[in-house]
């Protein structure tokens, strides 16, 4: 599905990756670990088009991600939850996920399907929707993040650094709600970040280690398994 060629980039003239090379297959649940600069949220910005590659090449389902601008790679059916998890302080959670959407110029109707889907796989949505983006706290913010996550990345969903700072019990939920994505859809690829490897207990396929930039050995190994 997702296919990364020896991407290298930097950041403020720093090399950040360093010839990354890998696929991700559809419907896998990937977990890319690594210490905080080794490179994981490079590696998903890199994909979503929000830094410019030094060299290689990323390709979505056939087609070289090159030619298509940062705006437009949701349309491809790609969501992105960053860790800041920004919510729109004066939009309610549902404006805030229905915005995405909206922006892609998709049917009402669809755009209803879509949210649906997303309070399926994310129960705890139902009760945050009329809230004010505001309202949120951190964790919170997080679930929410996910749910609009879920309204772009009907193919592949990229998650950076999820549980970090999540209680045990909204990290538990987290955890369960992935586990209910790949029962609802078997096709989406799901890629989470992580720092602490510790978190994602037994969620992962596989994992793919970063180290300074770098595909580390047994990473690569551990992917291809």
């Amino acid at each position: 599905m997702l296919k990364i060629n020896r991407i290298s980039a930097r950041i403020a003239g720093i090399t950040v990756l360093r010839r990354i090379e890998t696929d991700f297959e559809a419907g896998a649940l990937l977990a890319v670990v690594g210490r905080n600069g080794a490179g994981k949220t490079t590696l998903l910005r890199a994909i979503m088009g929000l830094l410019p590659l030094q060299e290689g090449s990323i390709h979505f389902a056939g087609q070289d991600l090159a030619s298509v601008p940062a705006h437009g790679r949701a349309a491809l059916g790609i969501g992105y939850a960053p860790e800041d998890r920004v919510m729109f302080p004066t939009l309610s959670v549902e404006e805030n996920l229905r915005l995405p959407c909206d922006v892609l110029g998709l049917s009402r109707p669809e755009i209803d399907r879509r949210l649906q889907k997303a309070v399926e796989v994310v129960p705890q949505l139902k009760e945050m929707l009329p809230r004010s983006g505001a309202a949120l706290s951190g964790g919170q913010g997080k679930i929410a993040a996910l749910g609009r996550a879920l309204m772009a990345g009907t193919r592949l969903v990229l998650l950076d650094e999820p549980f970090q700072g999540l209680a045990p019990v909204l990290a538990t939920q987290y955890g369960e709600s992935l586990r209910r994505l790949r029962e609802i859809d078997s096709q989406v690829c799901v890629v989470v970040t992580e720092s602490n490897r510790s978190l994602l207990r037994d969620l992962p396929d596989a994992t793919l280690m970063l180290e300074r930039g770098e595909l580390a050995a047994n990473g690569e190994q551990a992917l291809a398994h």
